[in-house]
């Protein structure tokens, strides 16, 4: 789906939506004609959330449109707004933020690969100037909701491989992969383990884009196509949604789209291990030993614990071109959905003016992120009798903080790093937030490499 379908830059006549806050409520319908007024009080109108009021003319026409906003919440209302109005051209009265209307279209989105869906768009439209940059951060949005939506019989490494690859051609960048053993001959011992077992044979992308004399920025994204558990298998229910468990590499996937899209001054590099975690006669086992690429040796406690040990090799890989910040995206842990719920991405970084200046993007963006720590105390449950460290934990408490200290033995202490723990899908649908799919933290991290390189 394209997220230019819901926007218009000019229209002979386009329907006037008037935002209304609780607060304005009472001052602004004074301020109407008795009719309208008449209008606003059959609708039970007070400016909440999901508040509206259609005002007809004579041709029995929309007129004009009331929309609630509550305290303000321009994002939310919009969202409302594009659910609930027949399909027609509106315009906002007065000013709408960008992340409002952002949510216009993502209100709209529809995953459309296998169930066609006759559904016309509301129209939304916007300032010449602004739709470029609109479109960017929303088509990035819809991108990740597609390829966590699509299931891995249609996006296994192989065809990720190929999406990353298109990219790079589209944006006239270089895309290189390693297939199968040669992760062993060059070094990505953790990426070939996960892997093997599988049909499809694992795979480590990486793209590159930008100029080198600009500042360097890496992302990375768990991209597990398939999580079965392993020979740790996981239950059935537990194992329904695992086709999102790329979720992390489509994160990076969409914000490397909108980086180049944009043409921020950054050299760009984006690193994938695209793996499927399968049970087969070569898969890894509990117990196993795998020499990292840094040399760490890691026990496999639990292999389903697989995310951590194939962003581990990425993550080095990164770190040996001393980038000026590090970004990783993963599906890593149920204990993060534990701590912070299914809506909230939790953050880790080792860096707390980074953390900081996150913090405020994430507000003005609309994109809830909350940071956990990297508490160092918790590093004796990966201790291991045979190994430097295991790959995960028995005790049953802290395991996203323990999954970030995993990882933080694979990063160069003086490079700025920041690790998304995200649940990439939404579990039921609301207006903005249709069930599936679903980006966390982009627009975050996109507001803040707009205040820093934009």
């Amino acid at each position: 789906m394209q997220a230019k379908l819901f926007y218009e830059t000019q229209s002979d006549r386009a329907v006037p939506l008037h935002l209304i806050s609780q607060d304005q409520c009472e001052e602004r319908i004074s301020m109407l004609a008795s009719a309208e007024q008449n209008c606003l009080a059959l609708h039970q109108f007070k400016g909440k959330i999901g508040d509206s009021c259609f005002v007809q003319n004579a041709d029995g026409l929309i007129d004009k449109v009331y929309i609630g906003t509550g305290d303000g919440n321009q994002f939310q209302a919009l969202a409302n707004a594009a659910l609930m109005l027949p399909p027609d051209v509106y315009q906002v009265e007065g000013q709408c933020t960008q992340e409002a209307a952002m949510n216009w279209a993502l209100a709209q989105y529809r995953f459309e690969a296998y169930k066609k869906q006759e559904v016309k768009p509301r129209v939304l439209l916007v300032h010449p100037d602004h739709l470029n940059d609109l479109l960017a951060l929303t088509q990035a949005q819809f991108l990740i909701r597609d390829l966590i939506n699509k299931p891995t019989s249609d996006l296994g490494p192989k065809e990720l491989a190929e999406v990353v690859e298109q990219l790079a051609k589209t944006h006239r960048g270089q895309f290189k992969q390693w297939i199968g053993d040669e992760l062993l001959k060059d070094n990505f011992p953790a990426i070939h383990a996960v892997g093997r077992a599988s049909k499809s044979a694992p795979r480590l992308l990486s793209l590159t884009w930008g100029d080198e004399k600009s500042p360097h920025i890496t992302l990375v994204g768990k991209g597990v196509c398939f999580d079965s558990g392993g020979l740790d298998i996981k239950t059935a229910s537990g194992m329904r949604l695992m086709k999102k468990d790329m979720g992390g590499a489509a994160h990076a996937i969409g914000l490397a789209q909108w980086i180049m899209t944009r043409n921020l001054p950054v050299r760009l590099q984006v690193l994938i291990p695209a793996v499927e975690n399968s049970i087969g006669p070569d898969a890894f086992r509990p117990g196993d030993v795998l020499t990292m690429r840094n040399g760490l040796t890691v026990e496999v406690h639990n292999t389903d614990a697989e995310g951590r040990l194939v962003l581990a090799d990425a993550l080095v890989k990164a770190c040996e071109d001393s980038p000026d910040l590090l970004i990783d995206f993963a599906t890593l842990t149920g204990a993060a959905r534990v701590s912070v719920g299914t809506e909230i991405a939790a953050l880790f970084t080792n860096n707390d003016h980074l953390a900081a200046e996150v913090t405020a993007a994430s507000h003005k963006a609309a994109d809830p992120v909350w940071r956990l720590p990297l508490f160092a105390a918790y590093e004796e449950l990966l201790r291991s009798n045979v190994a430097d460290l295991a790959n995960s934990s028995d005790h049953p408490y802290a395991g996203a903080i323990v999954a970030g200290l995993f990882l933080q033995r694979f990063i160069t202490k003086s490079i700025p790093w920041l690790h998304f723990d995200i649940m990439a899908w939404n579990l039921g649908s609301k207006p903005g937030k249709p069930e599936g799919g679903e980006a966390m933290g982009l627009r975050t991290v996109a507001e803040y490499l707009l205040r820093v390189y934009g």
